[in-house]
């Protein structure tokens, strides 16, 4: 009865438009809903997590929109795994992959690329990836290139990736940090620093914690653009509040750059300041 409740709650508080996808449905992306679901509306925002108190709430609401809803039926694959019912998440992300939801066809591959639940395939994983990022999903691009530098036994085409994700990195933050990168090296193509940076430079005010790192090392060696040893330091601090190890002991090495080694090349000591 509560469910019930809520859910005329729910309808009499959303606009008209919103109601006129169905209760259930706005029931549904309100408790479950992925925020980098392409399928998703701008105007729902969506959960990075499912409460475990809504679990229920949404394996119920998400299923009874499912009929019509690709992304309520993908949702019903994050209900369902969040509840750590692995074989029912599965098959609702391959109902709603059928039905063209590339944000399942995400999740399966890294189902296959990780062994989770399934046998790992990762063929089938790039497979999965490719068809996702074909459909202009930014996490299928950036998997996608990530897998293809797994060294896996199939190494997915370099040039191929850095052209989906010269589309992803449009709008997305990973995407631009896996560009960036394959800027940098020259993978797939022409190795251009100035580019590199310039992604790396727009996933660091999103606060990706890697492109936060490269734009430190770029900064302080000068690459693709002016050095600045303040400005490296800065951007450093900020992955390493997030995390990022590489930036870490980047800082370490700023704040003790001399080394001292004895007559047989052995570290004896280091000047920091």
């Amino acid at each position: 009865m509560r469910t019930y409740l809520l859910a005329i709650a729910f309808a009499l508080a959303v606009p008209a438009a919103a109601q006129a996808q169905s209760a259930d449905l706005v029931l549904c992306d309100r408790v479950a809903a992925d925020p980098s679901d392409p399928d998703k509306p701008a105007d729902v925002k969506g959960v990075t997590d499912i409460a475990s108190s809504d679990v229920a709430t949404a394996i119920k609401f998400c299923k009874q929109a499912a009929a019509s809803s690709r992304r309520a039926m993908f949702a019903v694959g994050r209900a369902y795994a969040a509840n750590r019912q692995t074989a029912e998440a599965m098959a609702a992300w391959r109902k709603a992959a059928d039905k063209g939801s590339s944000a399942a066809m995400v999740e399966l591959g890294v189902a296959y690329a990780t062994g989770s639940g399934v046998a790992k395939d990762e063929a089938q994983a790039r497979k999965l990836f490719e068809k996702a990022a074909q459909g202009g999903n930014p996490r299928g691009v950036s998997n996608l290139a990530a897998l293809g530098g797994a060294g896996g036994s199939a190494p997915a085409d370099p040039a191929q990736a850095r052209a989906l994700l010269g589309k992803a990195a449009e709008t997305n933050a990973e995407a631009q940090y896996q560009l960036g990168l394959m800027l940098s090296e020259g993978t797939g193509g022409t190795k251009d620093d100035a580019a590199a940076r310039a992604l790396f430079e727009k996933a660091a005010t999103q606060n990706h914690p890697g492109a936060l790192e490269r734009m430190g090392a770029f900064a302080q060696e000068g690459r693709g653009g002016p050095k600045d040893r303040d400005a490296a330091k800065a951007y450093y601090e900020r992955a390493a509040a997030l995390g990022d190890e590489d930036a870490k002991k980047a800082l370490e090495r700023i704040r003790c750059p001399y080394a001292i080694k004895d007559k047989q090349g052995k570290l004896v000591t280091t000047l920091c300041f």
